[in-house]
């Protein structure tokens, strides 16, 4: 009740409009391939260090929620993710916009990701100490058997053929490890180049492996009619936007806990909630990976709830659980904030406007959302002949704009050679760029692991015998035996013979 009556307490028209200010920020530079959101709430930390802390907070929280819903929008209309979160929305998103129903993923996308961020900063709210217990318990080992899961999880909901899949993930591993080791600092697999020893970008992989792919493939097949037309004819009531609540909630749940285990973040959430709504959900309208909007509803629900859970550990124990929140520490400590176990108790009314901005920048969302998205979606009418150049211009920009490098370019030509090659072999993508993400985190906590373990008596016991290592080394060893081909078979017959 405390927590609800400061909330109120920090909202006057001042702060609804810095928020806002924000909003319209997050809601541009996100939906900018390449202009990412942690990119956008860094530059802020520059403006905004010598403002009033409250007014701080309140422009960064309306970037950071209306930011992660913008990714949604790139990954809908030109199937270029504007961030890894939102890799998963493209499997559907995009699918029916080329069905001239683009309107209608954006609306999905629009509520869900309303929904998502309130029930996460609800969550912030509500649990964020038991949640950062239970993150507190987390090893080095889990975090890496989390991401394992993830890729496991990702090789069965974006491809048909799950060795293909994993296949993809597997090349994206060898491609994270490209750099400098993060344990000895050596140099790995750079093939002497200088600029691969900072690793490999993943907004310029990101780029080049769903949008100047996608380039490639339309001008290899010469295929420049324009399918999409009227796209504003398309439209949903809200009793049909709102069926789906119930998914919602139980994506939004795993969005927040994965959100709460730092350097876990909006993929692996997304990932995984997806995951769950294939296995949830037996018959919806439209196959998944064609156009199904309960995909777009678990993808959504799950990044955004991620923006609550990404702030339960970094306020209640200085540990940041995403970039955007690393930032975010960094405002703190700029105007003089301590986070940690005694932040709510000594500083409850910066915790009442962190909670403020973040409610208030879920109705910015709906609110542009409505106004900015039917005229967004006219760009998915533009002939090819035109979008595809744009597209191409914006894969260059966007990339170099992440380092103001020319070799981020070249990578992005790389990678789309790469995805293009991978597209016609049917070779799935998402999990190569996931896995991309994820390696680095993998290789450190594994051998973080092995490290500590090794100086035990039992090493295999010391890594692999705690509850929550065993259950998450189960669920990844299930999700991989379960789809084997002769497995998946040998299931589908017992449930024919049960029938």
């Amino acid at each position: 009740m405390d927590t609800i009556l400061g909330i109120f307490s920090v909202i006057d028209i001042r702060f609804v409009v810095f928020v806002f200010m924000g909003a319209v920020a997050g809601l541009f530079v996100g939906s900018i391939p390449g202009l990412s959101v942690s990119m956008a709430t860094a530059l802020l930390v520059s403006i905004t260090y010598s403002w009033n802390t409250v007014d701080a907070l309140a422009t960064i929280m309306g970037v950071y929620v209306v930011g992660v819903y913008s990714g949604a929008i790139s990954a809908i209309l030109i199937n270029i993710p504007g961030a890894p979160s939102s890799v998963v929305t493209t499997l559907d998103g995009h699918p029916l916009a080329i069905k001239n129903k683009s309107h209608v993923a954006l609306s999905f996308a629009s509520m869900y990701s309303f929904i998502g961020s309130a029930f996460g900063l609800i969550a912030l709210m509500v649990i964020a100490k038991p949640v950062s217990n239970i993150a507190l318990k987390f090893t080095p080992m889990d975090y890496f058997l989390l991401a394992l899961f993830g890729l496991a999880t990702v090789g069965a909901v974006t491809s048909k053929n799950y060795t293909k899949g994993l296949l993809s993930a597997a090349f994206g591993l060898v491609v994270s490890m490209i750099g400098l080791d993060p344990i000895v600092g050596t140099p790995r697999m750079v093939m002497g180049i200088y600029n691969l020893q900072s690793g490999i970008a993943v907004v310029p992989a990101l780029i080049g492996l769903f949008g100047f792919s996608e380039v490639l493939s339309v001008v290899y097949t010469n295929n420049f009619q324009q399918i999409v037309m009227q796209v504003d004819k398309s439209k949903v009531k809200l009793k049909n936007l709102l069926k789906h609540w119930k998914l919602s909630m139980y994506t939004s749940t795993i969005g927040t806990i994965i959100g709460a285990l730092p350097g876990a973040g909006g993929p692996v959430a997304a990932f995984i909630a997806y995951n769950e709504a294939k296995r949830i959900v037996k018959n919806p309208e439209t196959p998944f990976g064609e156009g199904a909007v309960e995909g777009i509803v678990a993808s959504e629900s799950a990044n955004n709830a991620c923006i609550g859970g990404a702030l339960i550990p970094m306020l209640t124990l200085a540990v940041p659980g995403d970039a955007v929140t690393a930032i975010l520490l960094s405002v703190f400590y700029i105007h003089g904030l301590k986070p940690g176990p005694m932040f709510l108790i000594e500083s409850p009314e910066m915790f009442s406007a962190i909670l403020a901005g973040g409610f208030i920048g879920c109705i910015a969302l709906l609110v542009l959302a409505w106004i900015v998205g039917p005229k967004i979606s006219k760009v998915i009418s533009v002939p090819k002949n035109i979008l595809l150049p744009m597209v191409a211009v914006l894969s260059v920009v966007g990339s170099f704009a992440t380092n103001n490098r020319l070799f981020d370019v070249i990578l992005m030509f790389v990678f789309g050679l790469i995805g293009f090659v991978m597209n016609l072999r049917e070779y799935p993508t998402a999990p190569m760029i996931l896995a991309i993400v994820l390696g680095s985190m993998m290789d450190a906590n594994f051998r973080r692991s092995v490290s500590l373990a090794s100086s035990t008596d039992h090493m295999l016991l010391s890594m692999f015998g705690k509850p929550i290592t065993i259950f998450l080394l189960t669920a990844t060893i299930l999700v991989i035996v379960t789809n084997i081909p002769q497995v998946k078979q040998f299931t589908a017959n017992l449930r024919a013979r049960g029938k």
